[in-house]
């Protein structure tokens, strides 16, 4: 019995041994190299590759990201120039204002100051008038000295200038002269919204606030005109210029298309993210956009047409770019191209490859595995 289990191990092990030489004998053979070309001698068992035609294509619009905000020159954020406590609130958040419309009034001993400045020069220009005409009679007579009448004239003109020192900073601030009541009423510069309110019934405002990083206590914008931010890297630069026209979309409208302008181009780069800020002007008459919202900027690229390919169709090794190119069944070249702009995963070729060639257009590292090690054992 132990006999035969021997007899059967060995014949096992025999025909085992020649499969294995029969398997070596029949398989494929290894692809091979030429220069910077890779060969395969059965192209049917070349890998399954994605290729992909070169031809010239619309180069791809520069896409920015960004937000809204105000646009400041049609934004105002209010303080109050004199000290006080506030009395009345008369607006609060979203309610449209009209240019001089009062928002709030504050209680302010320093207003009244200036109220009661107004009414001292009035009664000071009415002194000086009549000693004035005093002067002038006593010397039409020859009584006063002509010095005197000088002096006269001089008082009657600075009490003149005073008053209106004092009456145009009551009026500057919108008071009144007629009455002092150390009511003080906080006004809108423009016509808008109301789209911030920082203040209560009775709170103590400082004029220091606005230098001390205390928010203001309105801000009042006009919501039809807005700013786009957008971001933008160096390589973007060339595309972008001072009035050039931005389409503006955003995921709250997706089928919706908005103009804007480029209104400025930042002139530094910020040193964390390296990009820069780009600023646009945006007509929106119709209030659809709202200030905070993400947004995203699509430019029109420098070149109508261009040669592109897959940006993952292009490597970068040894501080060069290439690809493959498919230049008959089973056989793929490497090729050094210059790579231009790249957006949305399509890249630009200036140079390298031309027109009608087929490029592979994935698994491009696969294949150089497959090359380099071949060029280090020549």
């Amino acid at each position: 019995m132990s006999m035969n289990i021997h007899t059967a191990v060995i014949c096992t092990l025999l025909a085992l041994g020649g499969c294995s030489k029969e398997a070596a004998q029949t398989a494929p053979p290894e692809p091979r190299t030429e220069g910077d070309a890779i060969i395969f001698p059965a192209p049917d068992q070349a890998p399954r590759l994605a290729l992909k035609n070169v031809q010239y294509e619309p180069a791809p619009n520069v896409r920015l990201n960004g937000r809204l905000v105000w646009d400041e020159d049609h934004t105002v954020r209010v303080y109050s120039p004199f000290a006080g406590h506030v009395t009345r609130i008369l607006v609060e958040p979203g309610a449209r204002v009209r240019k001089g419309q009062t928002l709030a009034v504050l209680g302010s001993p320093e207003f009244g100051q200036a109220q009661a400045d107004a009414r001292r020069a009035e009664t000071d220009l009415r002194l000086a008038e009549t000693n004035l005409q005093r002067q002038k009679e006593l010397e039409s007579y020859g009584v006063a000295p002509r010095k005197d009448l000088q002096a006269a004239e001089a008082e009657h003109a600075r009490m003149r200038s005073e008053l209106e020192r004092a009456r145009g900073r009551v009026r500057l601030y919108g008071g009144n002269t007629s009455a002092i009541d150390q009511s003080f009423s906080i006004s809108s510069p423009i016509d808008g919204v109301v789209v911030e309110k920082n203040i209560n019934p009775g709170q103590q405002v400082r004029p220091d606030q606005n230098t001390s990083g205390t928010p203001s206590l309105f801000v009042v914008t006009d919501p039809t005109h807005l700013w786009a931010i957008l971001d933008t890297s160096e390589k973007d630069l060339p595309t972008l210029a001072v009035g050039k026209s931005v389409t503006i979309k955003t995921p709250v409208y997706p089928d919706a298309d908005f103009t804007a302008s480029v209104a400025s181009i930042s002139d530094f780069l910020d040193p964390s993210t390296r990009t820069l800020k780009v600023r646009a002007t945006i007509n929106n008459a119709n209030r659809r956009l709202k200030a905070e919202m993400f947004i995203t900027g699509e430019i029109e690229a420098r070149q109508a047409k261009s040669m592109q390919i897959p940006a993952k169709a292009v490597y970068f090794q040894g501080g060069k770019h290439y690809v493959f190119t498919e230049d008959g069944p089973g056989r793929f070249t490497r090729r050094e191209v210059r790579v231009g702009e790249e957006h949305d995963g399509t890249a630009s070729i200036v140079y390298g490859v031309q027109e009608g060639q087929k490029i592979v257009a994935d698994d491009v590292l696969m294949l150089q595995q497959m090359l380099q090690p071949r060029r280090v054992q020549k």
